[in-house]
């Protein structure tokens, strides 16, 4: 079973980005689950949702609390509030970002994982530019596929069909595959440089 945990703030679209990532594992022919964790959230407030992707019926109801990936959806929590909590020693991070780990102050908590597995993405500018909106969910689930291979792009983009029409699905899946080429490309020069 893989187990995600996904943080940002409401309004950002967190609760959707884990329906969506389930619905992509389903299209998949796997058991998919998705769930928000609320309390008082309002526009702007920390929310946390998670999805638990596995090939067998899915028995578990609980919050995740040793995530094997984890998807910082606005990287104004990383100082705020312990996203990182629980996260497994060869876990996968991505982190909305323009910044490096070390712009972000992240250098020091980096160098205890595998490199390769942790990855920035500029989600909310893709998104932007695609959809016209700063909606980083479906650009950074283009990431996620790209750098875990949990999920494959296609069930990505079948899942954002199913949810939007229009323009609204076309942005969307414009900036889930710009992100997804996005990560590969870093990928590949992490890989590149680790061989050097």
């Amino acid at each position: 079973m893989t187990e995600v945990r996904i943080h940002g703030r409401g309004g950002q679209g967190v609760v959707t980005a884990a329906e969506l990532l389930s619905v992509a594992a389903f299209t998949e022919g796997r058991h998919a689950q998705a769930f928000p964790s609320f309390g008082s959230e309002r526009t702007g407030a920390p929310v946390v949702s998670f999805c638990r992707i596995a090939g067998r019926v899915i028995r578990t109801r609980e919050p995740i609390v040793r995530p094997d990936a984890l998807i910082i959806q606005d990287a104004t929590l990383l100082h705020q509030v312990n996203v990182f909590e629980g996260l497994k020693p060869a876990g996968y991070l991505l982190v909305n970002s323009a910044h490096s780990f070390e712009e972000l102050g992240l250098g020091e908590f980096v160098r205890g994982f595998r490199r390769e597995r942790l990855l920035v993405v500029p989600a909310t500018e893709l998104a932007q530019q695609h959809l016209g909106r700063p909606m980083p969910n479906a650009a950074l689930l283009g990431g996620f596929a790209a750098l875990t291979g949990v999920v494959e792009l296609r069930s990505v983009i079948s899942a954002i069909s199913g949810r939007f029409s229009g323009a609204k699905a076309d942005g969307n899946i414009a900036a889930a595959t710009a992100a997804y080429g996005f990560v590969r490309a870093e990928r590949e020069e992490l890989s590149g440089a680790q061989a050097d």
